[in-house]
C-alpha cells in the first residue's frame, strides 16, 4: 500500500485527484468565456511540464521565475517545479525592467516562464531588457506559455530566445534547450535553520520594498501546504466552494488565497484582468463563495454593484479584507446586509504568508472588520515587544508584532544580510508592524511602525484620524501622514479626495472642526489638503497609497492648505 505525503504540493494534488478527478480545480477566463480545468486535467498539465523541465535539465534547488498572469498555468508551474525540488519566484506582469532585473540577479532563475501574449503587454520585451541589464548572471532559458486559449497564429519560440534556448510549453519539444547551471542564492534564516533540510524551498515572493530594494522571501514546500490547510479551515473552504482569484498569484496575497482554496477542496475563478462588471457577472454565474483582497478591489466591486449591475452574490460566505484606502467597513457592511456574508480583517506578509492572522466568526464586528486576528494554526507563535529592546509587553500596550513558526520565511534569495536583520537573537521574526495583544489570543494591527505618529508624546495610529475624516459625508478617500514641524515636533497632515457630490463649503476648517468633535485636540490634523487624487502604486497585493510621496507634498505645502477646487 502506497501512502501520499499530504504535507507537500505533490501530495496535495494527488489527494485532490484521487478524491474527485472530475471536480473543477480552476475556471479560466478567455474573453467572455469560462473554461473549466478539472483536477485530472490540471494533473496532466503538471506531469507534462515536469517532464519538459526535467528534460531541459532543471535540478533540485534551482529557481524558476514565472512571469504569468492569473491563468491556471501559473499554478501548474508551481506544482511542476516543486515536484522536481525547484522553487518558483512569481514575477508580476506589471513589473518594470528594473524590478525584473533585480529578480534575475537575486534569484538567478534557470528558466523564466513568460506569457506569449497578454493584454497588449510586451512581457518578453521587458524580460529581454532586464536580462541585458543583468548581464553578469547566466542567461536563463525561456519557456513560452500560451495560456488557456489557443493563439490566433502559431507561436515560434525562437523569437523568445535570450541566448539560453527557448521552447513552447506543452509541445513536448524542448528544442534541445539545456538550462544553465545556476548558483544557490538562498540564505537560510533562523526559521529555516530548524526545518527539515530535505523539505526544499518551493515558493518565493517579493516584499513591498518600502524600506529599500525588495527582498525575495522563500518558503519550504511543507510550509505552503500546511499553511494553506490552516487558512482553509478558518475560512471555511469546503468542496464545491469557489474563490475569486483576482489578485495576482505571483504575489503572496493571491498565492495564499489560491493555496487555501485548493487545500480546502474548492475551485478557483482565475481573473487575469480586473473588470468589475465582468467579474460580478462571473461571480453570480459560478456562485463565488470566498473573496480575499484589499478594499481597493472590493471598493470597485461595491461601486459597480451599486451604480451599474446588482448581480446576485447570495452565494458569498466569507470575505477577507485588507484596508488600504479606508473603505473596509463600508464593504463589510454591504456584504453582511445584502448577502449575509461574514467579513474578517487579515494580517500577513510575504515573509509569513498573507493570511496568518484571521478573526473568528465569534469576534464582534467592531473588532473583526479591522486588520489583525488570531494565528490560524496553533504552531504559529506571536508576541508584542518593545521595538527598542525586544522586551515582551503586556496585553493592551502597543509594540512590534513578532512571529515564530513554520510559516515564517525560511530563506532570502540574494540577500544574506536580510536573514540576520529580520530576526531577534532568540529566533523571532521582526514584522515591522505595530500591533496590540488583546489578551484573549488575538492581535489587533495598528499600522506599520514607520507610519505611526508621535503626537505630543503619544503614539497615534493615523488610521484613527483617517476613520474620523472618512465618516464625513463629503469625504471620499483620505490619508494622513506625519511630517516634522516647527520645533522638531511631528504634525499630522491629512489629504482628502472629496466625493463627486461634495459641497464646496466643506473645506479644511470644516473638516478640522469635524475631527475636534470626536478626537483629542492633539490628534486633529494641523493641515488638511483637499486634492483631486492621491498618488498610488499597484503591486501584487492591490493598490496602495504612496505615503512617501504624500509626506513630500506635506513638507512642501507648509505655507498654506491646498484645495484644488479653489487653487
Amino acid at each position: 500500500m502506497t501512502t501520499t505525503d499530504t504535507t507537500s504540493l505533490t501530495g496535495l494534488l494527488a489527494e485532490l485527484i484521487a478524491t474527485d478527478p472530475d471536480a473543477p480545480l480552476a475556471f479560466d477566463v478567455v474573453g467572455d468565456e469560462i473554461r473549466t480545468c478539472t483536477r485530472a486535467r490540471f494533473g496532466e498539465q503538471v506531469d507534462a511540464l515536469r517532464t519538459e523541465l526535467a528534460d531541459a535539465g532543471i535540478e533540485s534547488g534551482q529557481c524558476i521565475a514565472a512571469m504569468l498572469p492569473n491563468w491556471s498555468d501559473a499554478l501548474v508551474w508551481q506544482f511542476a517545479a516543486s515536484s522536481l525540488g525547484a522553487h518558483v519566484i512569481g514575477v508580476n506582469t506589471r513589473y518594470n525592467t528594473g524590478e525584473v532585473a533585480h529578480i534575475l540577479v537575486a534569484a538567478r532563475p534557470a528558466v523564466v516562464a513568460v506569457a506569449a501574449s497578454f493584454h497588449g503587454l510586451d512581457l518578453f520585451g521587458t524580460l529581454s531588457a532586464a536580462a541585458e541589464s543583468a548581464s553578469e548572471v547566466a542567461t536563463p532559458a525561456v519557456a513560452v506559455v500560451t495560456g488557456p486559449s489557443a493563439p490566433a497564429t502559431p507561436v515560434d519560440p525562437a523569437g523568445f530566445d535570450l541566448g539560453g534556448g527557448a521552447w513552447l510549453v506543452g509541445s513536448g519539444d524542448i528544442r534541445g534547450t539545456r538550462v544553465p547551471r545556476t548558483p544557490v542564492t538562498a540564505t537560510v534564516t533562523a526559521a529555516g535553520a530548524v526545518a527539515d533540510p530535505s523539505d526544499l524551498l518551493a515558493a518565493a515572493f517579493t516584499t513591498s520594498g518600502s524600506t529599500g530594494t525588495p527582498k525575495l522571501a522563500a518558503h519550504r514546500d511543507s510550509a505552503v501546504v500546511r499553511h494553506g490547510r490552516a487558512d482553509a479551515a478558518i475560512m471555511g473552504v469546503v468542496p464545491g466552494d469557489v474563490t475569486l482569484c483576482v489578485l495576482p498569484v505571483s504575489g503572496v496575497f493571491g498565492f495564499s488565497t489560491a493555496m487555501a482554496t485548493l487545500a480546502g477542496g474548492g475551485s478557483l475563478l482565475m481573473e487575469p484582468v480586473f473588470d468589475a462588471a465582468a467579474v460580478l457577472r462571473r461571480m453570480q454565474e459560478l456562485k463565488v463563495t470566498h473573496v480575499v483582497g484589499g478594499d481597493d478591489l472590493f471598493g470597485r466591486l461595491y461601486d459597480t454593484w451599486h451604480t451599474e449591475q446588482r448581480s446576485d452574490l447570495s452565494a458569498l460566505k466569507w470575505l477577507g479584507i485588507a484596508d488600504f484606502l479606508g473603505r473596509s467597513h463600508d464593504v463589510a457592511r454591504w456584504a453582511r446586509d445584502e448577502f449575509g456574508a461574514l467579513t474578517s480583517g487579515v494580517f500577513g506578509s510575504s515573509e509569513v504568508f498573507a493570511l496568518t492572522l484571521l478573526w473568528s466568526a465569534e469576534d464582534p464586528e467592531s473588532v473583526r472588520w479591522n486588520g489583525g486576528g488570531r494565528p490560524v494554526a496553533p504552531w504559529i507563535e506571536a508576541r508584542i515587544v518593545d521595538p527598542v529592546d525586544d522586551r515582551v509587553l503586556p496585553a493592551g500596550e502597543q509594540g512590534e508584532l513578532q512571529l515564530r513558526g513554520p510559516n515564517v520565511v525560511d530563506a532570502y534569495l540574494g540577500n544574506p544580510e536580510a536573514a540576520q536583520r529580520a530576526f531577534t537573537a532568540d529566533g523571532w521574526f521582526r514584522s515591522g508592524d505595530l500591533a496590540v495583544a488583546t489578551g484573549d489570543g488575538a492581535y489587533r494591527f495598528v499600522c506599520r511602525m514607520g507610519d505611526v505618529l508621535r503626537l505630543r508624546g503619544f503614539l497615534v495610529d493615523p488610521a484613527e484620524i483617517e476613520h474620523r475624516l472618512a465618516q464625513h459625508p463629503d469625504v471620499g478617500i483620505v490619508k494622513v501622514v506625519g511630517i516634522t514641524g516647527d520645533g522638531g515636533y511631528t504634525q499630522a497632515v491629512a489629504f482628502v479626495v472629496p466625493t463627486d457630490d461634495a459641497s464646496t463649503d466643506t473645506d479644511a476648517d470644516v473638516l478640522k472642526r469635524w475631527c475636534r468633535e470626536e478626537l483629542a485636540a492633539f490628534k486633529v490634523p494641523s493641515a488638511v489638503h483637499i486634492v483631486d487624487h492621491l498618488p498610488t502604486t499597484v503591486g501584487g497585493n492591490g493598490t496602495k497609497i504612496r505615503a512617501v510621496e504624500l509626506r513630500e507634498w506635506a513638507q512642501n505645502w507648509t505655507d498654506r492648505e491646498r484645495d484644488y477646487r479653489r487653487d
